[in-house]
């Protein structure tokens, strides 16, 4: 893989987006390419914004994703998949949780949270997956787990070994939780390969 691979993650706080974005970093050094890791923090209570952009290949001097040329995105947040699909590339993908936050500096006033995120977000990516991490993980036994099951189906999207990631989770995660993480990873990468496959 010499072409540089461009990912980008968003969402909002305390949905995990550092974690996995970490976790991506370091499995893409593990495989063997350059990589460089950024992140950009909105609001700094949970519920602000933030991004992560990792980009990866023979050789990458920059760590952010220029606009337009995301080959995947991964979006916590409904929301915030529509606020960055401007930054997919065409032909990209764009992996979305099906999940609404409303931030709380918007409570109680006149804020209008989009319609449709999704459905407006389809009009400019050219390939979109909608997961319910947050349902998926219920039933998993731990909702704690939707970062890394969201990694997992961006995982279908990249051809890392299976033991690098199942390394690098389990020196990510808490102590304790590294077989549930590992079988939400695998449940995400397994949805999305069955969404890819449907279309």
């Amino acid at each position: 893989m010499n072409e540089i691979q461009n990912m980008l993650i968003v969402g909002v706080g305390g949905q995990g987006v550092i974690l996995a974005s970490a976790i991506l970093a370091q499995a893409a050094m593990e495989a063997g390419h350059d990589t460089k890791q950024s992140e950009v923090h909105g609001m700094s209570q949970r519920g602000g914004t933030v991004s992560s952009h990792v980009r990866f290949g023979e050789k990458v001097w920059s760590p952010m994703v220029p606009e337009g040329e995301a080959h995947v995105m991964l979006a916590f947040e409904r929301a915030e998949a529509l606020r960055a699909a401007h930054l997919v590339a065409p032909g990209g993908v764009a992996i979305v949780n099906r999940q609404s936050i409303i931030p709380p500096i918007a409570s109680g006033k006149n804020f209008a949270y989009p319609e449709d995120p999704i459905g407006d977000s389809r009009e400019r990516v050219e390939r979109v997956i909608e997961i319910d991490a947050l349902e998926e993980c219920r039933k998993l036994g731990n909702e704690k787990m939707v970062s890394v099951l969201l990694l997992g189906a961006l995982s279908a999207q990249l051809d890392f070994d299976g033991a690098i990631w199942e390394k690098v989770i389990r020196s990510r995660v808490p102590k304790g939780t590294e077989d549930g993480n590992l079988a939400a990873f695998a449940k995400g990468a397994e949805l999305a390969t069955a969404a890819l496959a449907a279309r």
